[in-house]
């Protein structure tokens, strides 16, 4: 989960962009608690993945799977009744460097260097990266008022935790913490969002305003 930043319509400062440091450089919990309570989930401990031989030629590739843990995750074959999320996109890198993942991303799984005795190229190292993650089976926090994963995107719930920052929550009201704020809309500038814009949320990306509504 993400700490976005946010401006009311009634401040001149410019927006900065606040990431909770848990959410894009750990593993994003997916147990039901997590995609309830949104970003009450943040501060989980990162969780390292780990690799078995034998299931493709390259760790957590695009489309292949991982199993479920509470202190690590393995590859496992889709198939498997083991399986619970499918990589979506997959970076090599640290996420601060790398790419966005992609928009309903449930979680970020962070793969920590290590030389296991089976590695994707023979060369004895798995490198430092990251997986962009999506649940196998519902509830997906991912999704647009889910609220959870990396990304603050339009249709999610956001509330105030002070200091210009604003969390996700859940919008069905189910979560630890109710929505205040929903995000309608993302534009380029705050200048093009509606007049009935009550918040401005920074999403980052290509559209990096988000124009909110009090829910």
């Amino acid at each position: 989960m993400r700490a976005s930043g946010l401006c009311r319509r009634s401040v001149a400062a410019v927006c900065a962009l606040v990431l909770a440091a848990g959410a894009l450089t750990g593993c994003q919990g997916w147990s039901d608690k997590d995609s309830a309570d949104g970003a009450d989930g943040a501060g989980g401990a990162t969780t390292t993945a780990t690799r078995p031989s034998g299931y493709g030629s390259v760790f957590l590739a695009v489309d292949e799977c991982s199993s479920f843990g509470t202190t690590s995750f393995t590859e496992v074959p889709c198939t498997s009744e083991r399986a619970a999320a499918r990589v979506i996109a997959r970076y090599d890198g640290k996420v601060a460097d790398g790419p966005s993942c992609p928009a309903t991303t449930d979680f970020v799984l962070h793969i920590s260097q290590a030389a296991p005795a089976s590695d994707e190229d023979g060369d004895g190292a798995v490198p430092q990266g990251y997986a962009c993650m999506r649940k196998l089976e519902p509830p997906h926090p991912g999704d647009p008022g889910g609220g959870g994963g990396p990304r603050t995107i339009v249709g999610d719930c956001v509330y105030s935790v002070g200091r210009g920052q604003v969390r996700e929550t859940a919008c069905d009201g189910k979560g630890r913490n109710p929505p205040e704020y929903k995000v309608t809309s993302a534009v380029t500038a705050r200048s093009r969002c509606p007049s009935s814009t009550a918040l401005y949320v920074e999403l980052g990306g290509g559209m990096p305003v988000g124009c909110a509504r009090p829910v």
